[in-house]
């Protein structure tokens, strides 16, 4: 939800700040009077291209910033976490209760008078397209140069999709169609080698039996090394151990030395303070040395052992050869003997699918055709998704045309089969036909081709839309599109915001009351900002703003036969009594005291 926009000296808006709230949101003022510069910086801030022109005469810059309220599991937060822009911690350590799970994000653009424009989210500079796909997100704008978006076939599949819920269906057939892209590339792999590809092939194969022939196990260069300094310091390990065994324990080694060892001394202190016969710290002390004392019986039998090792000094030459082996497969394959055989492992199977045998190619002819198969199931199912949801959600919209001042408009969603000759499943004629080429009548998204058919007045021919009407009734189109998706597009998440522009045009008396109370039907699921002229719209709005124009000086002295005259635009907040002369305003362009009152009776009865 958007919750402020602030604008500076974009146009003739020198300073603006909009603070729209939950529900419906209405912009008014006189034709002129800038409203469409709030619909600009909204675009700037969505990552539209930037117009240094829209910068205000004798600024340097013109800036514009969004603050929204959205779902921290949210998909926008998401991107700006990835963005690197928004810290799991950087939430307040007591937050209100209401707002737990919800995080702040800020957009801002600045458009400099000669430059580049400058993309900023939550304090951080990113490419404009960063900020753009955070901003799809969390704002969509139906106005006359937006409606295009929808005119796009990928953009059609994606509405139709969303509107048919069919999420399930989708994941089964990404994962039917990545296997089946998978085993293509096997299949034309080993059917298309060239010498590279057999010079690969020989490659492997020698490098494997030369792994093979050497033969190693992970770590064995490791204690081969250590075996290896071992031997090479075999004279000064046995003087260094017999001196610390005869230091500790002089039995246990043959020696002429008749010296106390640090056993026997401590056994001598056990017996000492055992014969005291009284308790408390003599008693302790004892424990404790009996205690060390099996400690070191431990170190002086690991000692020992190291005697007993008779290291083979003749042996240093194989140990010195095999580690050299070893180290020649480390250094090709390596770094790791681990890694090495995990390559050998591997490259076992690249091989295999080198292998350009005709058994070789008939196996994965036959994994190909129950890929395919599998594809095309999954791509069957759907569709049978899409063709239900299109033809609910087509009778819908009508439905909500006629009630839009749009009798006899009408819109018809097609899903067409590409393959409308192949039904069912594939069959083994036909997916051997596809087998190592294109996986027609397959794509990414499935088997159907999607277009949406406006008619937008009785006896009007279908035409694709964004060829075949008015910016208004695109706008009211749309509208009527949100209101047949409101509740799915928005579940589990409130974050959008819908800005309607132009959704007014060529609409009066009883149809604009009742473009008014669609559009705060849809404001109970979403947040809704509606540019508009029309009082009867204006006036399901849960709060209104007004955007005049002003005469200013351009200088803030007394004006002067040199000064110049400018006019700025303002925006202003309206409610209570303001709210009445402004609908009265709409309503007959005076605020007389018969316009007053059927501004205030119209605001009475415009409510859900």
């Amino acid at each position: 939800m958007l919750e402020e926009l602030e604008v500076r000296n974009l146009g003739p808006i020198r300073s603006a700040v909009l603070t729209p709230g939950k529900g419906m949101t209405a912009i008014t003022g006189e034709t002129g009077a800038g409203k469409s510069m709030l619909l600009s910086a909204i675009r700037l801030i969505s990552g539209a291209t930037a117009s240094v022109g829209r910068v205000s005469a004798g600024a340097d810059s013109a800036w514009a910033q969004g603050i929204f309220d959205v779902d921290e599991n949210g998909k926008a937060a998401g991107l700006a976490q990835d963005a690197g822009v928004l810290d799991a911690e950087s939430q307040e350590t007591d937050p209100d209760p209401d707002e737990i799970g919800r995080r702040e994000l800020f957009l801002s653009r600045t458009v400099p008078a000669s430059g580049r424009s400058r993309a900023v989210l939550c304090g951080h500079s990113v490419p404009r397209n960063v900020l753009g796909n955070v901003a799809a997100e969390l704002v969509t704008i139906h106005g006359q140069a937006d409606q295009l978006r929808l005119a796009s076939p990928a953009r059609q599949r994606e509405f139709l999709d969303m509107a048919a819920d069919d999420g399930a269906e989708r994941e089964a057939y990404r994962q039917a169609w990545e296997r089946l892209q998978t085993i293509d590339q096997r299949l034309s792999n080993v059917t298309n080698q060239e010498a590279s590809t057999r010079q690969r092939a020989d490659y492997l194969r020698e490098s494997i039996e030369q792994i093979n022939k050497v033969d190693p196990i992970p770590g064995e260069d490791e204690e081969l090394k250590e075996k290896r300094s071992r031997v090479e310091n075999a004279a000064e390990i046995a003087q260094g151990v017999g001196s610390a065994l005869s230091a500790l324990d002089a039995s246990s080694v043959d020696s002429d030395n008749d010296a106390q060892g640090a056993s026997d001394a401590i056994n001598h202190a056990i017996q000492a303070l055992r014969a005291i016969h009284v308790g408390g710290a003599f008693a302790e002390a004892a424990d404790r040395l009996e205690s060390l004392n099996a400690d070191l019986s431990d170190i002086v039998f690991s000692l020992s052992n190291e005697m007993d090792t008779d290291e083979d000094a003749e042996g240093l030459d194989a140990i010195n050869s095999r580690i050299h082996e070893l180290d020649e497969l480390t250094r090709r394959w390596g770094p790791t003997l681990a890694d090495v055989t995990a390559w050998r492992d591997k490259a076992a199977f690249e091989v295999e699918d080198l292998d350009a045998s005709p058994e070789k190619i008939e196996e994965i002819k036959a994994q190909r055709k129950q890929a395919f198969d599998e594809a095309m199931k999954a791509a069957e199912a759907l569709n049978k998704k899409r063709k239900l949801a299109a033809t609910a959600l087509a009778s819908t919209v009508t439905k909500e045309l006629s009630a839009l001042a749009m009798a006899g408009a009408g819109l018809e969603i097609r899903v067409v089969r590409r393959n409308a000759g192949l039904k069912g499943k594939a069959s083994a004629k036909g997916s051997e036909a596809q087998a190592g080429s294109a996986t027609w009548p397959l794509d990414v998204n499935g088997i159907d081709d999607i277009e949406f058919l406006f008619t937008p007045f009785p006896g009007s021919p279908q035409l694709p839309m964004g060829k075949s009407a008015s910016g208004g009734e695109l706008s009211r189109l749309m509208l009527a599109l949100e209101l047949s998706v409101a509740e799915k597009r928005t579940s589990g998440s409130s974050d959008m915001t819908f800005i309607f522009d132009e959704v007014d045009a060529g609409v009066g008396g009883k149809a604009a009351v009742e473009l008014g109370k669609r559009l705060a039907k849809l404001s109970q699921t979403s947040q809704v900002i509606v540019v508009t002229h029309l009082a009867q719209v204006a006036s399901w709005a849960d709060s209104q703003f007004v955007v005049s124009k002003d005469d200013a000086q351009s200088s803030g002295k007394a004006q002067s036969a040199s000064s110049k005259a400018t006019v700025e635009t303002t925006v202003n907040q309206v409610a209570g009594e303001a709210r009445i002369h402004e609908i009265a305003r709409m309503l007959s362009g005076s605020e007389s005291a018969t316009s007053l009152s059927h501004a205030q009776e119209l605001l009475n009865s415009s409510k859900l």
